[in-house]
């Protein structure tokens, strides 16, 4: 391991990062919001770290081991989230420490949990920090450091490789750098697209701007406590849960879509793809029956929550708190689910239940004809016993994650369905949960024990499991 090759690049992300808080405080200036002075401040205390991590780490590694880039990926979730609730705390937005490292741990991991009341009348600067934040996080700063890491002469391969664990497509291009880029003008043009189209719709500019990044990201922060139920618009809500569902799917899958001159019949071919839409299909027709034979909600909030919950965004046009308890059993098993990999989507991911789903049925059918072979497949390609024993794995830590993170949340004092609310929304980075962190509600209430737990959750939800407990391991930190 290369300790110092570590800090230096660690480095280069943070004096990134630094960058990023600038933006917010050239909003500041445009609408006359206040809090230029503040974001500038921030962002020159966290450069002027940066530089002097640069300067004690000296010049830049020749190479990084796969070892480096596991411990760089889970450093940077880390102190990036540490960092970005510095101008929570210069501006005095958030009334403690704890909530103001809440807030951009939130963000950065795309949960979308907020301490914060009262969004219709903060700072646009402070708004828009909270939006960039998630859009960051979403496709990942790591990625955006990929593509930047060969021009300072370090290869990025080894984080691409930590920032992205589990079962997920090709490489898009010979080159990893090359495929970071095609990845962020993805990633980037589906937010033009989104912001041009809320604000045709009849979104404000600014709100609009807010909205297609934590849709894109799918964080599900917003400028108004309401959030979507903010806007008496079918066309605004609509839009939003097109590209809610456009976010939770494979980025690559768009690429090559994209490539093939917008070929639906790449989409088609896909398997998790078609499991994806089938089970949102599914879900909401559910959760739409079960709702509205009790009297409550109507479809358009049924589709609109639904979506939201099951890609893990966290938007809400109405509190689906108050729905049968079987539909809201019905959500808290969609936070799991999430989106497909290689989206920004959290959860456990569809391909993973999907491949889980059939390894059952696979052991069910050896039952009755133990001497055959049957292989897993996804699509026509079948799937290696080492991945699907990783996949089990994978689970095991995931739901054993899952119930410590609710017990110690409900040691704290917590009410039962709102600890295991809370956990499943943190580590599935959904946000809203149910009880009292409800999409009516905030996280503001709990202990600071248990938003500190929960934190860990998060960035623990966004590591996707592994890439965490691979540090625990003492081979890891052997020579």
């Amino acid at each position: 391991m290369h300790i110092k090759g570590v800090v230096w690049t660690l480095a280069i992300l943070i004096i990134l990062f630094s960058f990023g808080m600038l933006v917010p405080a050239v909003v500041a200036l445009y609408y006359q919001s206040g809090y230029a002075d503040d974001f500038v401040l921030a962002s020159l205390l966290v450069a002027m770290l940066g530089v002097l991590m640069m300067a004690w780490a000296g010049s830049a590694p020749k190479q990084l081991s796969h070892k480096d880039g596991f411990l760089i990926v889970a450093l940077a979730w880390v102190v990036l989230s540490l960092l970005g609730s510095a101008p929570f705390l210069t501006t005095g937005v958030a009334p403690s420490v704890i909530d103001a490292l809440f807030e951009s741990t939130s963000g950065l991991t795309t949960t979308g949990a907020t301490i914060l009341t009262g969004l219709d009348h903060l700072p646009r600067s402070i708004l828009f920090w909270r939006s960039m934040q998630e859009w960051l996080g979403g496709m990942g700063i790591i990625v955006l450091a990929v593509a930047v890491m060969p021009l300072l002469g370090v290869g990025g391969m080894q984080l691409f490789r930590a920032e992205t664990p589990g079962p997920v497509k090709d490489k898009l291009t010979s080159r990893v750098t090359e495929t970071a880029k095609v990845l962020w003008f993805i990633y980037l043009g589906i937010t033009v697209v989104t912001g041009i189209s809320l604000w045709l719709a009849g979104m404000g500019l600014f709100d609009a701007v807010n909205h297609a990044m934590t849709t894109v990201a799918i964080g599900g922060f917003s400028t108004h406590d309401a959030s979507i139920g903010y806007y008496d618009s079918m066309w605004i809500r609509g839009l939003i849960v097109l590209f809610m569902i456009l976010a939770g799917i494979n980025f690559t899958l768009h690429f090559v879509a994209l490539r093939k001159g917008f070929s639906i019949t790449t989409y088609l071919r896909d398997e998790e793809f078609i499991t994806y839409i089938k089970w949102l299909f599914f879900l909401i027709f559910v959760v739409g029956l079960v709702t509205l034979l009790s009297g409550n909600g109507t479809w358009d909030e049924v589709i609109f929550n639904t979506v939201a919950v099951a890609t893990t965004t966290g938007f809400a046009v109405s509190d689906y708190g108050l729905w049968p308890q079987g539909a809201m059993m019905l959500l808290l098993m969609a936070m799991f689910v999430g989106a497909c990999a290689g989206s920004t989507g959290g959860g456990m991911k569809v391909v993973r239940v999907l491949l889980l789903f059939r390894q059952g049925m696979r052991e069910v059918r050896r039952l009755i004809h133990p001497h055959a072979v049957i292989h897993v497949k996804i699509g026509k390609q079948g799937v290696e016993g080492s991945v699907v024993q990783a996949l089990w794995g994978f689970f095991v830590l995931y739901m054993v994650c899952f119930a410590v993170i609710a017990v110690l949340v409900a040691m704290t004092g917590v009410d039962m369905m709102t600890a295991i609310s809370a956990a499943a929304a943190a580590i599935t980075n959904t946000g809203p949960g149910f009880g009292a962190v409800g999409p009516a509600s905030t996280y503001a209430g709990l202990p600071d024990m248990a938003k500190i737990v929960l934190m860990f959750g998060m960035i623990l939800g966004r590591l996707e499991i592994f890439t965490f407990f691979v540090l625990l391991i003492p081979e890891f930190w052997r020579k």
